[in-house]
């Protein structure tokens, strides 16, 4: 692969992912205003932001340490919340499993929701690039978005303390999840597997927090994959 291709592949995936700016800025906005208020320091909620980088498992975490839950509490649930991580990366493996070690290290690192939308749909539709090609694509969908989400935790964490208690800024996650998923929504299956595991997360609310996440996930897969097997898929 030459390096006009590789840049042209990570270009592809910048502008793809400059949309997400719209909202992931205004969702790390509001992850800095919360930490701060449950109790973290400036450099603590930053932190969080760069090594998590992931935000449902950080607004789970910061709100169980609110509620004086024990750090190991908090850890198991946030782990809990990411561990559709796994399920990303599973169905990633076909497409970047034979790139080198490093560029699989740093793939997994910016492996979330915003990345893995955009880059296994990229990748459906285009199944024959190269796995170069592919990774390049990947970490273009993310190359703004990852500094953007610290910069905006940095920024709320900040001057979060300055806001009126009826700032409306917590519009931003569900916008961004509507925007990720409202575009994969491209079969019968899809769109059953989505309508299921929303139902099912709404009936299993009372769970502790992650747990009714992750089966609302379960069967929405097992829904989806159902449907596609009955069709002969």
């Amino acid at each position: 692969m030459s390096l006009a291709t590789g840049k042209s592949a990570f270009l592809e995936g910048l502008i793809s992912g400059v949309p997400f700016l719209f909202v992931a800025g205004p969702f790390a906005f509001l992850f800095g205003v919360v930490a701060v208020e449950t109790g973290l320091d400036i450099p603590q909620s930053v932190g969080m932001s760069l090594v998590v980088i992931a935000g449902a498992a950080q607004f789970t975490a910061v709100q169980l340490l609110s509620e004086a839950a024990s750090i190991w509490v908090a850890m198991a649930a946030a782990l809990a919340v990411n561990l559709r991580m796994a399920m990303y990366s599973a169905s990633l493996q076909p497409h970047l499993g034979s790139a080198p070690l490093w560029q699989r290290v740093i793939v997994s690192y910016l492996n979330f929701d915003i990345s893995y939308a955009l880059g296994i749909a990229h990748f459906d539709e285009r199944p024959e690039r190269p796995v170069n090609q592919k990774v390049a694509y990947f970490l273009g969908t993310i190359a703004l978005t990852a500094p953007f989400w610290v910069i905006g935790t940095l920024i709320g964490a900040a001057v979060g303390g300055a806001l009126p208690d009826n700032a409306l800024i917590d519009f931003a996650m569900p916008i961004l999840f509507l925007a990720i998923v409202g575009p994969m929504l491209k079969t019968l299956a899809h769109l059953a597997a989505a309508v299921s595991s929303a139902f099912a997360a709404m009936l299993l609310f009372w769970l502790p927090t992650g747990i009714g996440l992750l089966i609302a996930a379960a069967i929405a897969m097992a829904v989806g994959a159902e449907i596609e097997r009955r069709r002969g898929r």
